[in-house]
């Protein structure tokens, strides 16, 4: 047996293992407007739909790609349906972030065993393409996370390919839309990181949550002084599977003279923890969100001020750790706002959209991975402070 081998069959032994995400599910009010809402502005493919016209008399959903990334946007089509109650709720958002194991019953029972409360015991779907299992366990506030184990033609690797997602799906065809986009991609890969706010005083033990339960590590952490402004501030730790697949960092807010970020985001998620943001990685940020910029992509604003002094500071900290300095033009940078930090491994470069509904909760980051594997922590200051000129417009602050 080659070490290869050796090294599958210890991921496949390990009930945990994660394979990828699967895809990330959203209860929206309309999912058929809100799924051109998203191909429309994000570039993504209108790919596939579970109506009532494929035999789904409870919800409608329809999946979006776009590289690696599967948005599954789920409406319940009816009052009672516990989407449409969480929607009357907390509005559009993340409700799972679902991921692919080798077995999902034998994930959701050792999740269970470790001390994970159950959101739905293992269900199986299937027809003569193959079966699909899913198990979920419930994580902060609203959110759940799913295992996936997919055989037959659903396979993951299939389904990156187009293939069907999962029994009573069609694909859509036909669509315009879909064609435009095609031939102007916006250039998003890969789901980077999904950030979750939680209440004061929760963070750690969250932080236990996913060490305990799912086997993640702590992979960064920022207090206070990392994140704050004159106004407020928040503390963060970041969580990461054991392959670094999937990172999970977990907020909670800090004292400060005025209301943070992630209270004006509790407060209008009605006191329940959620998912604050995605990061959506892209291979080329100038491309990405210029193409974004021209679809009617809304981002923060960052003063001229902050260009005055980033480029000196991420130059320095890469000569210093050996690095090449910035490959990206700077005039170009600076003209579409994007941010660039860098630590002793390379830079990034990142950007945030404002919030994607009325209410002041979800919101994407476009980010650009140049070797660093951090999270911009030399940005932060200058992001809150952006975030606050926000806060202060919608009277939250």
């Amino acid at each position: 047996m080659t070490t290869a081998t050796t090294a599958a069959a210890s991921t496949a032994a390990d009930p945990l293992a994660l394979i990828d995400v699967d895809h990330v599910r959203f209860h929206v009010g309309n999912a058929k407007q809100a799924a051109y809402f998203y191909a429309h502005t994000f570039g993504f493919r209108i790919d596939q739909v579970s109506d009532l016209t494929t035999g789904q008399r409870e919800t409608a959903s329809y999946l979006l790609t776009q590289g690696n990334i599967r948005l599954l946007l789920t409406t319940g089509l009816h009052k009672d349906h516990p989407a449409q109650q969480e929607v009357t709720r907390f509005g559009d958002g993340v409700k799972d972030i679902a991921l692919t194991v080798h077995d999902a019953i034998r994930a959701y029972e050792q999740a269970i065993a470790n001390g994970g409360e159950s959101a739905y015991e293992p269900f199986e779907t299937s027809d003569e393409n193959g079966t699909i299992v899913q198990a979920g366990i419930k994580t902060y506030g609203r959110a759940i996370h799913t295992f996936v184990s997919r055989s037959g033609k659903y396979n993951l690797p299939d389904v990156k390919r187009g293939a069907q997602f999962a029994p009573n799906y069609r694909k859509v065809e036909g669509l315009e839309l879909n064609d435009y986009n095609e031939k102007n991609p916006c250039g998003l890969k890969y789901v980077d990181h999904c950030v979750g706010n939680v209440e004061e005083g929760k963070m750690n033990y969250w932080v236990d949550w996913y060490e305990n339960v799912l086997g993640f590590k702590m992979f960064k952490h920022f207090d206070d002084q990392d994140i704050s402004t004159e106004y407020s501030a928040l503390m963060s730790k970041v969580m990461a599977s054991g392959n670094h697949l999937i990172k999970m960092p977990i907020n909670e807010p800090a004292e400060g003279k005025k209301k943070s970020q992630i209270l004006e985001y509790l407060e209008w998620h009605d006191m329940t923890p959620g998912v604050q943001h995605l990061a959506l990685r892209t291979d080329d940020e100038l491309h990405s969100v210029a193409a974004l910029r021209r679809r009617g992509v809304d981002f923060l604003t960052l003063p001229d001020t902050y260009y005055e002094l980033v480029w000196d500071r991420v130059e320095k900290t890469l000569r210093e750790s050996g690095h090449e300095g910035v490959k990206e033009d700077h005039q170009r940078v600076k003209d579409l706002g994007i941010l660039v930090d860098a630590d002793d491994e390379g830079y990034l470069l990142q950007l945030f959209t404002k919030p994607l509904q009325d209410r002041p909760t979800l919101f994407f980051e476009i980010i650009c991975r140049r070797g660093s594997q951090s999270f911009g922590k030399g940005n932060f200051k200058a992001l809150f402070e952006a975030l606050e000129i926000e806060q202060e417009r919608r009277g939250n602050l």
